[in-house]
């Protein structure tokens, strides 16, 4: 999938995942998930390279939907849609 435009976003819930190796930031991810709505847009901030990876395939386990990434200054900026 392609870098998400996030200009174009509205974001329901941002994890501040930078300094956590893998698994942590996934780990946090699940955990914020319940907090997004039906819809609505989760993102992780994570610098660990392992955690895009990570996201994509839980996201796609679970039946979220993953919508792209864009860099930050230092760190991934990781896009997950709620569908359940």
């Amino acid at each position: 999938m392609a870098d998400v435009d996030v200009a174009s976003l509205d974001i329901d819930k941002t994890v501040d995942a930078r300094g956590s190796a893998s698994p942590g930031p996934l780990l946090e991810a699940k955990k914020a998930i319940g907090d997004v709505g039906f819809g609505g847009v989760l993102e992780i901030w994570s610098d660990d390279p392992e955690t895009k990876k990570d996201i994509m395939v839980w996201a796609k386990e679970v039946g979220q939907a993953y919508m792209g990434s864009a860099q930050g200054k230092g760190y991934e900026r990781i896009f997950v849609l709620r569908r359940k």
